[in-house]
């Protein structure tokens, strides 16, 4: 029988810390801090109290404040405490950090150790992960938080690349220059170009959207230009083409890479001059229109073998912006899921509480090369057979059942195969560096090498692992 993961089902009761500490400002500072984040915290001052630590049977997890400079400084503390004998948390946190204390923390029986002025969030989140049981922190972020968080946006997500992404089309919206959206098949390429339209100045006016795979050369001039009544038979009356509906707003070149080498001349002139022509009319007509255009394809290979116009792709290639696949940013899995999951309960009017084990981590292995649309279409499937209160591996589409068997999901690079290790231990980071046979402070290193931190979003949304 597998293991099932499911979404925690009701608040509970905050989580009650003793601090042991000295009373500094360093100190202080974490007090505040972790009363700020939602925390019971007992404070005791070394020295002015007793230090038998009776409070330790009335508190979740107990933190130690080491202020001194001393590589040993507080590990006392942390051998006191476990010799009491009770299966709890533990957590040193350091002004004066090194290796020495560090590694001396650990084998001492601290679940974890962190260092410097700012390691306080880091810290709470922490806490907050041990304590699930005891803390109502971990609800399944909704979509309706995910986009508060950022900024009433689709592009779902809080991994570092994406933070940096939403920061960068923040800048591109606010100006009027033609983007360049690229990115494989399912990266999210026409949710951006909404999002640059929904972020600037013409907010209010349309976004048109031309897909130019779809558009057949003898039709190019009409739709791009649009025609006057009695321009070709059946032309019964006039009509505007996509610049001129788009006037004022934003046009949308989706696939351009596909776009027959008239239709790029035709664009091209119409970016150099600002205006159109209607077939059948006699009089330009001034054109005020911002140009995002999109490909899954690499435009600069596409000039080198003469399919792409060089003059066209300058013209373009002005704000760049790169969507990462979803392979490289494996940390917003889970929270992309949080969200499919939502929308499909609404749509099929189903109450799906998690997954399996085994469909879970499936998920978070497999490579997507389909990207988001992949992850989102084989949900969808999933749904259409009908599962449980609990999805399986069994009830996700055969197909993908075959993929993953018959594949190899190793983790390709250091950076995937200490994601994927801790997702597995569910950012337990003891239990990641075992599975990857490291000492902890090898994971710190590595960790810190590749930018790995934990967001409160991408933690694992089911962290309830019933045996």
């Amino acid at each position: 029988m597998e293991t099932m993961m499911t979404y925690p089902q009701q608040k509970q009761r905050k989580g009650t810390l003793l601090l042991i500490a000295e009373d500094d400002s360093f100190s202080r500072q974490l007090h505040s801090d972790l009363l700020g984040n939602g925390f019971l915290v007992r404070k005791m001052i070394l020295g002015a109290e007793a230090e038998d630590f009776p409070e330790i049977l009335n508190v979740d997890a107990v933190v130690v404040c080491s202020s001194q400079p001393d590589p040993l400084d507080g590990i006392y503390l942390l051998e006191r405490c476990k010799s009491l004998g009770h299966d709890m948390s533990m957590f040193l946190v350091a002004r004066h950090g090194s290796e020495k204390k560090a590694v001396a923390a650990l084998r001492s029986g601290a679940t974890d150790y962190f260092s410097g002025q700012d390691a306080n969030e880091e810290l709470t989140r922490c806490i907050k992960h041990h304590l699930h049981d005891c803390v109502a922190t971990f609800e399944i972020q909704s979509p309706e938080k995910v986009k508060e968080q950022n900024g009433q946006s689709e592009l779902v997500g809080c991994c570092r690349q994406l933070q940096e992404l939403r920061a960068y089309l923040l800048k591109v919206a606010s100006r009027d220059s033609i983007v360049l959206i690229t990115g494989e098949t399912g990266t999210g390429k026409e949710l951006t170009a909404d999002y640059i339209h929904a972020h600037s100045r013409r907010k209010n006016m349309p976004l048109v959207r031309i897909n130019s795979s779809a558009m057949p050369e003898q039709l190019v001039e009409s739709e791009l230009f649009g025609y006057e009544k009695g321009a070709f038979t059946g032309a019964v009356a006039a009509k505007p083409g996509k610049f001129e509906q788009a006037h004022g707003g934003t046009l949308f070149l989706d696939e351009i890479g596909e776009m027959s080498s008239f239709a790029q001349a035709k664009i091209l002139r119409i970016l150099e001059c600002g205006r159109v022509h209607r077939l059948g009319g006699s009089v330009a007509t001034d054109i005020d229109v911002r140009i995002i255009a999109a490909t899954n394809q690499n435009l600069e290979d596409l000039v080198e073998q003469g399919r792409f116009r060089k003059d066209l792709f300058f013209r373009l290639n002005v704000a760049r912006v790169h969507l990462p696949p979803l392979r490289e940013r494996r940390e917003d899995i889970p929270v992309l899921l949080g969200k499919f999951v939502k929308d499909f309960n609404r749509l099929f009017g189903l109450q799906i509480k998690g997954f399996s084990e085994k469909a879970w981590f499936s998920l978070l292995k497999y490579d997507w090369p389909g990207n988001i649309r992949e992850l989102r279409n084989i949900l969808e499937a999933t749904y259409i057979n009908g599962p449980g209160e609990t999805i399986t591996f069994n009830d996700l589409p055969k197909p993908f059942q075959q993929m993953f068997y018959g594949g190899d999901f190793r983790p390709r690079s250091e950076r995937d195969q200490v994601l994927s290790a801790l997702f597995a231990a569910n950012w337990n980071k003891s239990k990641a560096a075992e599975r990857l046979n490291w000492s902890r402070m090898t994971l710190y290193r590595k960790m810190a090498k590749h930018q790995i931190v934990q967001h409160r979003s991408i933690r694992t949304p089911f962290p309830a692992i019933r045996q």
